[in-house]
């Protein structure tokens, strides 16, 4: 179907990548530890909201500018770098101890737009992710096939359905690690303020990374 080969190979290798950590997970995990689950599933879909910025750009080309443009690739490397710290000083700065009380459904509920916002943006600005869809998935079409476009669509979905699986499993996994270890206020203050810093840290490592 559109051309589409070693489909098997291609979930497989995307399963895989997209249980390596990285901002996405990073984020997520935080979520999780500081809003329970829920707030973990909320981030997830927000990232996975994130990709389909990424599948409708390399649908229909956009992408291959970031890609033949150094200043191009260097303006969205550096609105998503700013993204990044500011999304690291948020979770370093509002904080409170009200957010890890026993009642975190209502937590996470209350929080659930901004977590979600911020989870859209972290995989949005990410010029790496753009790339990778790029370089990634054209490897899976067949370059003789009509439909390239409506095939990286259909491999850009699946990608992101097991991404958005893998996140939710992080999500889940993280919540049950932070009540297991500790219910404390303090405890959960750390582990946010601790992702948040290094939200910063990968902001700033993208912000000076080299383009090729």
């Amino acid at each position: 179907m559109f051309g589409i080969h070693d489909l098997g190979l291609f979930v497989f290798s995307g399963i895989l990548f997209n249980l390596a950590p990285g901002p996405d997970v990073l984020y997520v995990v935080s979520r999780s530890a500081g809003h329970g689950a829920r707030g973990g599933v909320v981030a997830a879909l927000g990232i996975g909201t994130g990709c389909f910025v990424h599948i409708a750009a390399a649908a229909i080309g956009l992408t291959a500018l970031l890609a033949a443009s150094a200043t191009a690739f260097t303006v969205v490397k550096l609105v998503g770098a700013a993204y990044l710290v500011y999304s690291g000083l948020t979770m370093i700065l509002s904080f409170r101890k009200k957010d890890a009380t026993a009642s975190a459904p209502r937590t996470a509920a209350a929080n659930g737009r901004g977590i979600y916002v911020q989870g859209f943006f972290t995989n949005a600005l990410n010029p790496k992710v753009a790339l990778f869809f790029l370089a990634f998935v054209p490897q899976f079409i067949d370059q003789a096939s009509p439909d390239k476009a409506w095939a990286f669509v259909c491999l850009g979905l699946i990608l992101t359905c097991t991404g958005t699986a893998c996140n939710m499993l992080y999500a889940w996994g993280a919540a049950r690690m932070a009540a297991g270890v500790s219910r404390a206020v303090r405890a959960r203050a750390l582990c946010t303020k601790g992702v948040g810093a290094l939200f910063i840290l990968l902001g700033v490592r993208l912000a000076f990374a080299d383009n090729s």
